[in-house]
């Protein structure tokens, strides 16, 4: 039977975020991981008898989705934010998509930073859809509603407040998000670009 496995990061200090806030948000990831291995095994049981047990069946195999995504977006988000701060590369890939797509670096980092201050728990992403060559901002509540189905996540922005609270006053959020483009590594969103391609 399949199992994850917590991966671990290289996570140095950061502008806003403590060390404290990091390791409970490692935590919190590992649960993720914890919680959708219990998932599969669960499901693995069920399925011995799946026509008596078709209802608890389909609400761990719903649950499962939450767990999984959780995991995803925390490894994208936690390896940003690993290995130090790195620019965008000027003339990489990544950047030429996005000013290709929104005029600018600055235009899609302002739209981006306005779907992070939507209200509400949850993730800014910026998708890869590789089928359209295309790349797309979207805001995902909790860990699974509003994925876009196909897309490779680029840049995953977690929301969920426990991820800036203990750091930040409870209107803290948009000092948040202005740390967390402070604090990330764009070698590792364009690893994702070339690894999404």
């Amino acid at each position: 039977m399949k199992t994850f496995i917590a991966k671990t990061f290289n996570i140095a200090k950061l502008k806003g975020i403590s060390e404290e806030n990091v390791t409970e948000h490692l935590k919190l990831y590992a649960g993720y991981i914890n919680n959708a291995n219990t998932i599969l095994k669960k499901i693995e049981e069920l399925s011995q008898d799946p026509v008596k047990n078709a209802y608890e069946l389909a609400e761990v195999q719903r649950r499962f989705g939450f767990e999984y995504d959780g995991i995803r977006n925390h490894e994208n988000y936690f390896e940003l934010l690993s290995n130090g701060a790195k620019d965008i590369s000027k003339d990489g890939d990544l950047r030429k998509m996005i000013e290709d797509t929104w005029g600018s670096y600055d235009k899609w980092l302002a739209r981006f930073k306005t779907v992070a201050m939507s209200r509400g728990v949850g993730w800014a992403i910026l998708y890869f859809d590789k089928k359209e060559n295309f790349l797309m901002n979207a805001y995902v509540g909790d860990h699974e509603l509003g994925q876009l189905s196909g897309c490779a996540p680029i840049v995953c922005l977690d929301l969920w407040e426990h991820a800036y609270i203990a750091d930040y006053s409870p209107g803290g959020k948009k000092d948040y998000v202005e740390d967390f483009f402070i604090n990330l590594n764009w070698g590792a969103a364009e690893k994702f670009l070339k690894e999404a391609q």
